[in-house]
């Protein structure tokens, strides 16, 4: 069983020195990295043993224990009883022969992400890393590779930031249902074991609920989590939500005093993006889960939504997103000083899905036109106008939505204000009504001189006036189902 002992005392060691201690009002004197808030786009990867299930989600791992749930009559169907074929025994059948982390690098390029964000360990617990600390990760057993050291490499190769993630929190109760007949989940389990410790659920979203994680699984969590530190150097760390259980706050404070401290001896900027409140605000990103903000926010934030609705991870029956949808997102977010982490899956065998691709391939093209109204942006003094209302929160992608031809967002940079058009009316009339002179001469909406208007990707010249409707103009060639810059060069 490997000895937390020493890197317990390094953890504490490194806090000691300072000059973030584990305070939040230590911590508060994080600032997030000026590259992050000029990146605007990143790619989230899910992929492990769940992708070779390939059915039903990422949870696959707890459902396929839990009676009833499709993920267990599936298994039944497909593998046998869960005493004969457990969630362990798809490590063998991850062999990944078609991972190529420079193919991988080279499609996140083209689509014009900046960073990159796999999943080291997800709740399922097996690590797709070198690890001293459990023997069930991918360089010990299949695929038998460090998958995240070489996306690592790979990233850097190709000038993409390297980013990871942890979900280790939720492993505390993720395998606790295989207790609950007879399966493979057996006690006695150790530290170390993979199914380890298997509790029974609690209220997921309960911050006190019990039992309560013991200080074992909370240093076990730490170590691990300072490991990934030490070993990968990321740029960002994110955590899942449960590490809002008031069982981490410790233990958290620790592991992001620890990391500030560790990119301090890096030269490097790092962050921490986290959901529910989990930190002190301040002390880390604000992350908003499938969801975003109704207005721009004073703060960078980023939202983390997926290709496809009804999975996070590969399954033989996603549902897509347009990449209309995907796009309107990125426009929608980064206006309101946000950005966008998009998740893709890749097949068990390592190769991307065709329809995730298409996404990401129609994302590369329309940022290739009309990447400066994006990339080192800046929200504008209006982040918006338009009838369609925003809902605040997670969770707001059931359905795409429905954007009008009055929908604008606004950004700003390179010596001008961007108004991008969500849908460009059929017949070519545009009035962009937050630049009108207003009814009073002397109180217009907006008092800057333009010198020019153009519009990204389109040759055709803009003759604009503005009245107290706004500024308006008619083009004839402008047509697009994608959002449509209007670039406004400001004298």
């Amino acid at each position: 069983m490997y000895d937390m002992k020493p890197m317990l005392d390094k953890i504490e060691s490194v806090i000691e020195k300072g000059p973030f201690s584990a305070t939040w009002e230590s911590l508060s004197k994080f600032r997030a990295p000026a590259w992050f808030s000029d990146a605007k786009f990143g790619i989230f990867i899910h992929w492990g043993l769940y992708s070779v299930a390939a059915s039903c989600n990422e949870w696959y791992s707890r459902n396929m224990y839990r009676k009833g749930d499709p993920a267990y009559e599936h298994h039944l169907k497909t593998y046998g009883s869960q005493k004969d074929f457990g969630y362990k025994d798809f490590i063998p059948k991850f062999t990944a022969e078609a991972f190529d982390p420079d193919a991988w690098m080279e499609l996140f390029r083209e689509a014009g992400a900046r960073y990159v964000f796999p999943v080291a360990e997800h709740h399922d617990g097996f690590q797709m890393y070198r690890s001293e600390i459990s023997h069930f990760n991918a360089y010990e057993m299949e695929p038998k590779r460090d998958i995240l050291g070489e996306l690592k490499k790979s990233a850097e190769d190709h000038n993409i930031i390297f980013c990871t993630s942890s979900h280790r929190a939720e492993h505390w109760w993720f395998m606790g249902c295989g207790k609950d007949f007879d399966s493979d989940i057996k006690e006695p389990l150790r530290r170390g074991d993979f199914y380890w410790p298997a509790m029974p659920e609690p209220e997921m979203h309960d911050m006190q609920s019990k039992p309560y994680p013991t200080e074992e699984y909370l240093q076990d969590w730490l170590v691990r989590t300072a490991e990934i530190v030490d070993r990968y150097e990321p740029s960002i760390l994110y955590f899942d939500w449960w590490i809002i259980h008031e069982a981490f706050k410790p233990y958290l404070q620790k592991l992001l005093a620890y990391y500030y401290n560790r990119a301090l001896e890096w030269g490097k900027e790092v962050a921490v993006c986290y959901k529910h409140d989990a930190l002190s605000f301040g002390t880390g990103i604000v992350e908003v889960e499938r969801g975003g903000f109704a207005d721009a926010k004073p703060y960078p934030w980023q939202t983390d939504t997926a290709v496809a609705r009804n999975s996070w991870c590969y399954t033989d029956s996603l549902q897509y997103k347009s990449s209309r949808e995907i796009i309107d997102t990125l426009v929608d977010v980064v206006a309101k000083n946000g950005n966008l982490l998009l998740n893709i899956g890749p097949k068990g065998d390592g190769s991307i899905p065709e329809g995730d691709k298409k996404i990401l391939q129609d994302l590369g093209r329309w940022l290739l036109v009309n990447g400066e109204a994006i990339y080192e942006s800046k929200p504008w003094r209006v982040c918006k106008e338009g009838p369609t209302e925003d809902v605040e929160g997670q969770f707001q992608d059931g359905a795409e939505k429905e954007y009008t031809s009055e929908d604008i967002r606004f950004t700003a940079g390179n010596g001008a204000i961007y108004a991008i058009l969500m849908r460009y009316p059929k017949d070519g009339k545009v009035c962009i009504k937050s630049l009108r002179t207003g009814g009073d001469a002397n109180k217009p909406d907006y008092y800057g001189l333009i010198q020019k208007v153009s519009i990204l990707g389109f040759e055709e010249e803009i003759r604009y006036e503005r009245n107290e409707q706004g500024l308006c103009f008619q083009t004839r060639s402008v047509a697009s189902e994608m959002p449509v810059v209007v670039k406004i060069e400001t004298n």
